[in-house]
């Protein structure tokens, strides 16, 4: 029987995920806030049978730097501009264990029914910057791929591309290390080539969070295509962008923006692809975590009065290799 779906994916990276913007120039509160959310997100998402795929960094995974060390690859991007190197910072910066490793909320995320442990690349990989290279990509993929089945027993199915940057001559790379399921950017033109940034495509991506200004952003598994010697590009819908301090008005009216468009996926049986970074929520952590509470209990209407269902990005992939291979 067809039915909405609603989809969670999430970018989990502490400070890998934008040592380039800020530097050391972080509120250490920030990321001591991100570190005891994610363990009371899990026990909310198990509460409300919520799947999620929990997209992370593989140098999370590292217990120390020793082991951070050991499992980095040899072959190392050689991006022109080395700010965006990982590698690049730790020589400068060093290391810094409360925001570069966190393996105890690793276990957390494999423990808690409903949760995917995914990629994020190891090194936060940024595919589309120049002087990287395909077969650096395929080494940061195999070392997330080797401390995630040393440490954890698990093999890595999801991949999220840091920044949202697909580069789609890379997608085959993926599928032969493993990634069977990558997320997509919403199909709208202003979410295309973000790593061609403009003040239109920013004006536009801000104003479709409150108001429609673009197509709208739930899919019919029909509208998914399948192409071999690919992994199979499951779209996102919406990102829940951080709130607004002291502009509830703000707030509320993205959060109701959100809501409808998931009443709308589960009326109409198409899916809807929700995603954040858990770091958003450092800054106002009890209000964040009120409005995640806000759209589970609307999630959990939609399911009995429409049927929708809660599916991580494996099982979303699972059902679209299902039911689009047999139209």
């Amino acid at each position: 029987m067809k039915t909405g779906t609603f989809t969670i994916s999430l970018d989990f990276e502490l400070l890998w995920g934008i040592f380039d913007k800020v530097g050391t120039g972080y509120k250490p509160s920030y990321f001591l806030n991100t570190r005891q959310i994610v363990p009371i997100m899990l026990e909310k998402f198990a509460k409300a049978n919520v799947q999620a795929t929990w997209a992370t960094v593989g140098m999370l995974f590292a217990e120390n730097e020793e082991e951070w060390r050991a499992y980095s690859p040899k072959f190392l991007p050689s991006y022109r501009d080395r700010k965006y190197s990982a590698y690049e910072w730790v020589k400068k910066n060093g290391i810094r264990p409360e925001v570069h490793f966190a393996p105890d909320l690793i276990r957390q995320i494999i423990d808690t029914p409903g949760q995917e442990l995914g990629s994020h690349t190891y090194a936060h990989y940024y595919t589309l910057m120049r002087g990287q290279s395909p077969e650096q990509f395929r080494e940061d993929l195999m070392a997330t791929q080797r401390i995630s089945k040393d440490k954890f027993g698990v093999g890595l199915e999801s991949l999220v591309f840091p920044r949202n940057h697909i580069n789609e001559l890379y997608l085959g790379i993926c599928l032969e290390e493993g990634y069977k399921y990558v997320r997509g950017n919403p199909r709208n033109w202003f979410w295309q080539e973000t790593q061609h940034e403009n003040l239109s495509k920013k004006i536009f991506r801000s104003a479709d969070c409150f108001f429609q200004v673009g197509a709208k952003t739930s899919y019919a598994l029909e509208e998914v295509n399948l192409f071999e010697q690919e992994p199979i590009i499951i779209p996102a819908s919406r990102i829940l962008r951080p709130q607004q301090q002291h502009n509830l008005l703000m707030n509320k009216s993205r959060l109701l923006r959100i809501k409808s468009e998931m009443t709308f996926a589960a009326q109409h049986k198409e899916v809807y692809h929700l995603w954040w970074h858990p770091h958003n929520f450092g800054t106002n952590p009890e209000s964040c975590l009120a409005e995640l509470d806000e759209l589970l209990s609307h999630y959990a209407k939609l399911h009995s009065e429409y049927g929708m269902l809660s599916m991580n990005m494996r099982s979303m992939g699972e059902l679209i290799k299902e039911q689009v291979s047999m139209v």
